[in-house]
């Protein structure tokens, strides 16, 4: 490895996507990683300045050119130069839709038969 080149797993927990090493690895393993358009699945895979990442963590999408390259773990802040977003972070999870009606405010407390219904609305019996 040159002073160029970095492996995936380091540089994602370097970079803060990742809380740990383990977690980064996973990430990989997992197939959440692209690099320049092709999935990653082993984390000694490489990465220099210039590649472009797809990362999913969680339900949200990132995507990102290295801008820099780091031997240790540095605080959050300083993590951010290591990046360049190329697009807003994405949210893959679609908002959550209102189950439940509004109550206008100074409606009063629910009633017996409302609160029934809402637990009913809540799966609970």
């Amino acid at each position: 490895m040159s002073a160029e080149t970095l492996r995936i797993d380091k540089w994602l927990w370097f970079a803060r996507f990742a809380k740990t090493r383990t977690a980064a690895q996973e990430l990989c393993e997992a197939g959440h990683v692209a690099v320049n358009g092709e999935k990653v699945l082993k984390v000694s895979r490489e990465v220099r300045i210039g590649d472009e990442l797809d990362v999913l963590r969680g339900h949200v999408r990132f995507r990102i050119r290295i801008a820099a390259m780091i031997d240790k773990r540095v605080g959050a802040a300083a993590a951010q130069t290591l990046y360049e977003h190329l697009a807003a972070p994405e949210n893959l999870k679609p908002p959550r839709e209102s189950v439940f009606e509004v109550r206008p405010s100074g409606s009063g407390r629910p009633t017996k038969k409302d609160r029934r219904a809402l637990n009913r609305l809540k799966g609970k019996f």
